[in-house]
């Protein structure tokens, strides 16, 4: 069964219009014959987007019983039931109710799409996963409602609902957003011009990051090697050099004049040796391009200027940064240089800035290595000097009599010339040339292929043999100078690519991408498969293109072991390639096991706490649990007794016993419950305002009256917790702080307000705790000093925290001034209304 489309409404805050747009969608496609239906979608009491659902077929929704109230929430059998060809879902982010058939909506839609449903759905900029830290700096809020990135990044299409932030205030300002007691309070809180401007540009940037996606894809799946400047993207070519600190500084100040614009700094490894970088250097200019915001890319090319436009091309780069040259003006004759020949070649889509720096002309340049790979023009120049050198020396020495011996020795030194210019084969020809030439023009009898004298015979043989030994050593100089210089580009990429492996810097889809970058290939994936006659499974993959089904059909593969393989497609790459690929390649499979290693790890980290759990859990029941049972049992087995007649006070005193023990009990075993819930994750707090006032003295109902003195103002804000859970918080610390202090001596439990947070003290006079202690106290059955009062199974303090950070707060443990131990409680304070903390527009149906 195909998968359904998925199409997402995007905003930057509640109010810009994405259940009106998604409800438009709707409204077009029931016009044009689709079966679309409302799934779920809340109209928040807006008119325009009540009117909105007029004319839309609604699936009913499913009521679920919670704490007493009632809850509608997305029915998804029924909507499975009924099948239609398109459902509209609001509010991805949405968290359901306990009870329901997923804990999160997106779920609920992941069920829809893999049935076949195409889903049209919403969701804020606020709640994506990824930006939790961001939209707490900005707003101060942190939203407890999210979505992961991936989920919204799968979708097949992203439409932005944007809307200026003086229009927002003015759609609210006219009561088109919320309810009209709740417009001032809004636009002087979370919707402040400032919040508004901020968490608009994250949602212009994020979905420009998608659009870049989606570019990529096309231009790489379509072929498109010209250019389009769609954004600013800033190439920096480093050749290791200091000056490539300013030529990084210059490009980021480029990128800064245009938003959104991009810097990614590119080190070309060239395989002749041509380059030879300081690591240390490097390093240094990596750390420094990604302190301000760009990337780093080493690539391996033999000709450094094809290599770096190649690569600037396939990354859509609009500018490219050079160093001037380096090179004193004599060293000009060897070529014109990088710069100018990516200047030449760049065409008009492509600006190349030439920066100036401290080490201009003063030919300090990296060094060069003779012998290397022989270009073209030096082939070339090799030939003409080995064929036309010897001709043209013939007719200058005819014109002077110089004397056999003179004229091997210049014909030698041509021969040599043509050596160091072209390599062995046109050293050889300039030795077969010169030797006729020396022979027919200068060997008596002159002007005729024969040698009357022995002598100029040993001469010209010796001539021969000395021309071909010097020809062949300066060959073989030149390959082994080429291996070497081969051998330090693939130690240098080897070594950049191992140092992240084992910074642990690098994950799969990374180290693939990098690649596939390096060798300039169009896609990259890691097979495996489980034997032999399994089929191949792509376990990580990078690059645009379909999907590589199995090594043979990559134009790369490289085996690593028996049942995996590194498959490229884009080009075949020459074998002196494959080593450095092979040492991705093992790099790959490290990568994937030490992922594996890290599940696997987690895992038996889960079931370790979970073995933890149980044998404390065991030793809980045993002990703790058995003494009121004991107690109870005692009691009842004494009442039912026929030998002795109880009287009144004595039965009534058996029957405090057991009530007392009941009650004992049922605390013991609400906070195991508790505790195995905090452990698997189900808490899920209904987050709501209420009055500290109003929850403190009903959470203190458990202990003496006269054990606590109680100074929570009634001036304090509201605080946004769910009130029950914040009940078991207190209930717990304050039970605990009793448990420990003195006889006679009260435990003070005060609060007061900070900021935008609500602070509650529990303060005892008991022996407190050393400062090594005070985190080990909340971890589950820990009871600190093994519990002089002998209550307990050491579960109070691990629930209250949990329940606590559940909330969106926290509980520390600080020391009394004189003696003890306090408990410092802090939870977000409600003195703005519901909406504008926690901006999730589903509130309104609760």
């Amino acid at each position: 069964m195909a998968r359904g489309k998925f199409r997402i409404y995007l905003g930057a805050a509640p109010g810009v219009g994405k259940t009106y747009a998604m409800l438009s969608e709707g409204h077009r496609r029931v016009e044009r014959g689709t079966d679309c239906v409302v799934a779920f979608v809340e109209h928040h009491d807006r008119p325009r987007t009540e009117v909105m659902l007029n004319g839309l077929e609604h699936v009913p929704r499913k009521r679920l019983e919670y704490r007493g109230g009632t809850f509608a929430e997305m029915d998804v059998d029924a909507v499975l039931a009924r099948r239609p060809q398109v459902a509209l879902v609001d509010e991805l982010a949405h968290t359901n109710v306990p009870g329901s058939r997923n804990a999160k909506r997106w779920q609920d839609v992941e069920e829809l799409l893999a049935a076949g449903i195409d889903v049209v759905s919403t969701v804020n900029i606020q709640h994506l996963e990824s930006l939790g830290d961001v939209v707490e700096s900005i707003t101060g809020v942190r939203q407890r409602e999210t979505v992961p990135d991936e989920v919204v990044r799968r979708a097949d299409q992203i439409e932005l609902v944007d809307m200026s932030p003086e229009a927002l205030r003015r759609r609210m300002a006219h009561g088109n957003v919320y309810q009209p007691d709740k417009v001032d309070a809004a636009l002087s809180n979370y919707f402040r011009p400032g919040n508004l401007t901020a968490l608009r540009e994250l949602a212009l940037l994020w979905v420009a990051d998608r659009v870049d996606e989606y570019l990529k894809r096309y231009r790489s799946e379509h072929r498109v090697s010209r250019i389009w400047g769609s954004r600013e993207r800033i190439v920096v070519g480093l050749t290791g050099g200091p000056e490539g600190r300013t030529l990084i500084r210059r490009a980021a100040r480029l990128a800064e004049k245009g938003a959104g614009g991009e810097v990614l700094a590119v080190y070309i490894a060239r395989s002749d040796g041509l380059t030879a970088a300081s690591p240390k250097e490097l390093a240094v200019q990596r750390a420094l391009v990604e302190d301000l915001g760009g990337t780093f890319h080493h690539v391996v090319g033999d000709d450094i200027p094809a290599a770096l436009l190649d690569f600037a091309r396939g990354v859509n780069a609009t500018q490219i940064v050079l160093g001037s040259s380096r090179r004193k003006t004599w060293q000009y004759v060897f070529g014109p240089g990088v710069g100018a020949t990516v200047a030449r070649e760049s065409g008009p889509d492509l600006d190349v800035h030439i920066v100036t720096h401290d080490e201009v002309a003063k030919g300090r340049g990296l060094p060069v290595a003779r012998g290397a790979r022989l270009g073209r023009a030096r082939i070339v120049w090799g030939w003409a000097v080995g064929l036309a050198g010897p001709a043209i020396l013939a007719v200058l020495l005819t014109t002077v009599d110089l004397g056999l011996a003179n004229n091997v020795l210049l014909f030698l030194a041509l021969t040599v010339a043509a050596a160091l210019l072209g390599g062995l084969l046109p050293a050889l020809a300039a030795a077969a040339v010169g030797s006729f030439l020396l022979n027919y023009y200068f060997t008596p009898p002159l002007y005729r292929l024969t040698i009357s004298d022995s002598r100029n015979i040993v001469a010209l043989v010796i001539f021969v043999a000395v021309a071909v030994s010097v020809a062949s050593v300066v060959d073989l100089a030149a390959r082994r100078t080429h291996q070497a210089a081969r051998l330090r580009a693939e130690s240098e990429i080897l070594s950049f690519l191992a140092g992240n492996v084992l910074r642990g810097e690098t994950s799969l889809e990374a180290l693939l991408e990098r690649v596939r970058e390096t060798f300039g290939m169009e896609s990259a994936a890691l097979l495996e498969r489980e034997s032999d006659v399994d089929p191949w499974t792509c376990v990580g993959r990078a690059g645009a293109g379909g999907p590589v089904e199995r090594p043979e059909d990559a134009d790369v593969d490289v085996p690593v072991g028996d049942h995996m393989a590194l498959a490229l497609t884009g080009r075949v790459l020459p074998a002196e390639d494959r080593r450095v690929l092979a040492a991705f390649a093992a790099q790959a499979v490290v990568v994937l096991d030490r992922r594996r290693l890290q599940e696997e790890a987690d895992q038996a980290r889960t079931l370790a706490e979970g073995n933890r759990m149980r044998t404390a859990l065991l030793a809980a029941v045993s002990h703790d649990l058995r003494t009121p049972l004991a107690g109870i049992k005692a009691a009842v087995s004494s009442l039912r007794s026929d030998d002795v007649a109880w009287s009144e006070e004595d039965q009534a005193e058996l029957l405090a016993g057991i009530e007392e023990g009941a009650d004992r009990l049922d605390h013991l075993v609400g906070n195991l419950l508790d505790m195995s819930r905090l452990q698997t994750g189900t808490v899920t707090p209904i987050i709501r305002e209420a009055d500290l006032d109003e929850v403190v003295p009903v959470a203190l109902g458990g202990v003496p009256e006269d054990s606590v003195v109680l100074d929570v103002p009634e001036t304090l804000p509201m605080v946004r917790v769910d009130a029950g859970l914040l009940e078991r918080v207190v209930a717990n610390v304050v039970e605990n702080a009793v448990k420990y202090s003195p006889d006679g001596t009260p435990v003070l439990v005060a609060a007061s307000a900070i900021a935008d947070r609500v602070e509650l003290r529990v303060v005892d006079r008991g022996p407190g705790v050393p400062d090594e202690a005070k985190e080990r106290i909340f971890e589950p059955f820990q009871r600190y000093g093994d519990a002089p009062r002998g209550a307990g199974v050491g579960l109070g303090l691990a629930v209250a925290r949990g329940f606590a950070e559940a909330m969106g707060g926290t509980l520390d443990a600080e020391d009394t001034p004189g003696g003890g131990l306090t408990m410092v409680l802090t939870v977000p304070a409600g003195a703005r209304p519901e909406f504008l903390s926690v901006p999730s527009e589903r509130q309104a149906s609760w």
